[in-house]
C-alpha cells in the first residue's frame, strides 16, 4: 500500500508542478498516530524550493491533482505542509491475497540489483572455544547476510582469522605443555599459557594421532612432543573444527575463510606498505615507519613498520581489506567486537591513502558489546571447559539454538546484553521467542482444527469484506508493514527490528485469537479469517526465518 501511495502522489505532483523534477518514489512513511492517518509524505516541503512556494499551497495542488482511488478515504493538509493520507477501511486487504500468492518469497525484493557484498564476521582466533561474544557476532553477522539476501544482494559470508602469531605460539606451547604431563597448576606450565581444560582435549587427540578434519584445513597428529610446529598445526585445525560445530549447532555457515598469515606468505603485507610509500604517505621517525592518518581524518599517525621489523596490527587489516576491493566487492561489511574500535580509523585511513579508488567510509562496521551472562539473578562468569569465559555451546547447551539466536539479536549490537538464562528456557509470555512460535504454533494448530471437523480452508471461498473488526484491521495493517521492516532493516544493518515486528504481530494475532472465534459456521466469514491467519503465519515463518530461527508447527 505505500509502494501506491507513492505512485499516486508522483502522478499528482507531476500533474500540478510539471516543470519540476518529480521523484518516482517521493518519500512517504507510515505515521505513528492514527490521527494523523495511515501514510505521511514532505514532498510538498522538498519542492518549495524549486516551485518557490508556501510548502501548503504546495501540498494543496498536490492533493487537489491526485487520482481518486477506492483505498484512499481522505486527505489533509498538517502542519507546514504534510500530506497526510487516511486510508478505507478495505486498503489493505489486497495484503492477504498478496502474502498468500507469494508465499515463502513475500517480503522479498531486488534492491540490491544483485551487486556483490562481502560481511565478515566471528573471525575469532583458533585459540579456544568460541565464548558468548563470538555467538553474539555470529547471530548478528549471519542475520545481517540473510536480510541482504532477502533484499538482492548477491552476500559472501567470510571468516577471517590468523593461524599464526603470539596467540598460536601460546596456543602450541600450552598443548606442548600438557602432551609432556605439565597442568596449569605446575610451576612449569607457560606463563602465558591457556589453562582451559580444552587444552587437555587437544593434547590427547595430538597423543592419540588423530586426523582432525576442519571446513578449511585437514592435519593428521604426528603424536610427537617435541615437534612444536606439528603440534601449532594440529592444534590450530583441532579448534577450527570445534569452532566449525559450535557454528554449525548455531547454523551459521561461511563461504569464504582467509588467513592472515597467507596475506604474508603472498606478500599482499609488503605490496601494501610499499604502494603507501610510493604514494607519498609515509614517513620514518624513531627507526619506524609511520603512515600520515591524519591526513585522512585519524587523531594521530600511526606507526606501520616497528623499529624491529614487524607489522602492526593494522598493516594486515589494510592488506586484506585491499584484498576484498580486488574481489569485486562494492560493498564490505565487518561485524565486530567493540575492542575493534580504534581499528577502523586507522584500516580506512590506510585504504584512503592508497588512492585505489575506494569509497571514503568503506568498509562499514558493526561493532557489538559485551554480554553478561545471567542465571538464578547472578552472573555466569566462567566455563568448566574454558576456564575463563562462557562458551556459545554452554547457551546452546542450556538453552537451545533459537533461544540464544533470538536473544543475541534482540538489542541493538551497540548496546550492552544481558542474557537471561532462566528467562530463555521459561515457557511464557516473558519469553519473546516462545511467544512468536507459540503463535505460529498456534495457527498451525486452528488448521489442525479445521481439518479434523471437515471445514479445512478454501481460499476461493474467503469474503475478505467481513475482516471489518479492530483486531483484524489492525492484524492486516501490521502484516503489511512486513516488506518495508525487511527492506528497511537491511538498509541500516539493524537486525534488532525485525524481532521487535515479529513481536508485534504476535501481540496482535494472540488478542485476535483471544477476541475472536475462527471456525464459524458462515463459510465466507470463517474461510477469510483462515486466510487472515494463514498470511499472518507466513509472515511470522518468514521473520523467523531471517533470524535463523524455527517456526515450529506445534509446541
Amino acid at each position: 500500500m505505500k509502494r501506491t501511495v507513492q505512485q499516486l502522489l508522483a502522478r499528482a505532483a507531476a500533474h500540478a508542478w510539471p516543470d519540476l523534477d518529480i521523484p518516482a518514489e517521493p518519500h512517504v512513511e507510515r505515521t505513528r498516530d492514527a490521527a494523523h492517518g495511515d501514510f505521511a509524505s514532505n514532498i510538498a516541503m522538498t519542492l518549495t524550493k524549486a516551485a518557490r512556494r508556501n510548502p501548503r499551497e504546495i501540498a494543496q495542488a498536490i492533493v487537489d491533482a491526485l487520482p481518486a482511488d477506492d483505498r484512499i478515504a481522505r486527505t489533509e493538509i498538517a502542519g507546514p505542509g504534510f500530506i497526510n493520507f487516511f486510508l478505507a477501511p478495505g486498503a489493505f486487504r489486497a495484503t492477504i491475497d498478496d502474502i498468500l500468492d507469494n508465499g515463502d518469497t513475500y517480503g522479498r525484493s531486488d534492491i540490491g540489483a544483485g551487486a556483490q557484498i562481502v560481511i565478515e564476521f566471528v573471525s575469532a582466533n583458533p585459540t579456544g572455544p568460541l565464548h558468548v561474544g563470538h555467538g553474539r557476532g555470529a547471530a548478528v553477522g549471519d542475520c545481517l547476510a540473510r536480510l541482504y539476501e532477502a533484499t538482492g544482494w548477491a552476500v559472501t559470508r567470510e571468516f577471517y582469522y590468523n593461524d599464526a602469531g603470539a596467540q598460536i605460539d601460546n596456543l602450541a606451547v600450552s598443548v606442548q605443555a600438557r602432551c609432556r604431563g605439565v597442568t596449569p597448576d605446575d610451576d612449569a606450565w607457560p606463563e602465558a599459557g591457556y589453562r582451559g581444560e580444552y587444552i587437555a582435549d587437544v593434547a590427547s587427540a595430538y597423543l592419540a594421532g588423530e586426523t582432525v578434519i576442519a571446513d578449511d584445513r585437514e592435519v593428521v597428529a604426528a603424536a610427537d612432543t617435541e615437534d612444536l610446529e606439528a603440534i601449532r598445526a594440529f592444534a590450530v585445525a583441532y579448534l577450527r573444527r570445534e569452532q566449525d560445530a559450535d557454528l554449525q549447532a548455531f547454523g551459521v555457515h561461511f563461504d569464504v575463510y582467509s588467513l592472515e598469515s597467507a596475506l604474508y606468505a603472498r606478500g599482499e603485507i609488503e605490496k601494501t606498505v610499499q604502494a603507501l610509500t610510493d604514494a607519498g604517505h609515509t614517513y620514518e621517525a624513531d627507526g619506524a615507519l609511520w603512515l600520515r592518518t591524519t591526513e585522512f581524518g585519524d587523531d594521530k599517525d600511526r606507526v606501520m613498520r616497528k623499529a624491529d621489523g614487524g607489522y602492526t596490527y593494522f598493516v594486515p587489516d589494510v592488506a586484506y581489506h585491499i584484498d576484498k576491493w580486488q574481489r569485486g566487492f562494492a560493498r564490505a561489511i565487518n561485524e565486530q567486537g567493540a575492542d575493534h574500535h580504534g581499528t577502523i580509523a586507522r584500516v580506512r585511513a590506510g585504504l584512503q591513502a592508497l588512492d585505489a579508488g575506494i569509497p571514503a567510509g568503506w568498509p562499514d562496521y558493526i561493532l557489538h558489546q559485551m554480554v553478561t551472562v545471567m542465571r538464578g539473578g547472578e552472573e555466569v562468569k566462567l566455563s568448566k571447559r574454558a576456564g575463563s569465559y562462557v562458551t556459545l555451546r554452554d547457551l546452546i547447551d542450556q538453552v537451545g539454538r533459537d533461544a540464544t539466536r533470538f536473544f543475541l539479536i534482540a538489542r541493538k549490537p551497540d548496546s550492552q546484553q544481558t542474557f537471561d538464562i532462566d528467562l530463555a528456557r521459561s515457557q511464557s509470555e516473558d519469553n519473546p521467542v516462545y511467544y512468536l512460535q507459540y503463535a505460529h504454533a498456534r495457527i498451525c494448530s486452528v488448521q489442525r482444527q479445521a481439518a479434523h471437523r471437515g471445514v479445512a480452508f478454501v481460499r476461493a471461498q474467503a469474503d475478505t469484506t467481513t475482516l471489518d473488526t479492530e483486531h483484524e484491521q489492525r492484524l492486516i495493517s501490521v502484516l503489511s508493514r512486513y516488506p518495508e521492516v525487511v527492506a528497511a532493516a537491511a538498509a541500516d544493518s539493524a537486525v534488532q527490528s525485525v524481532p521487535h515486528y515479529l513481536r508485534e504481530i504476535a501481540d496482535v494475532f494472540h488478542s485476535y485469537y483471544n477476541a475472536q472465534p475462527f471456525l464459524v459456521d458462515d463459510d465466507g466469514l470463517r474461510n477469510a479469517r483462515l486466510a487472515l491467519i494463514q498470511a499472518t503465519r507466513q509472515v511470522l515463518a518468514n521473520g523467523l526465518g531471517l533470524l535463523g530461527v524455527h517456526a515450529p508447527e506445534q509446541m
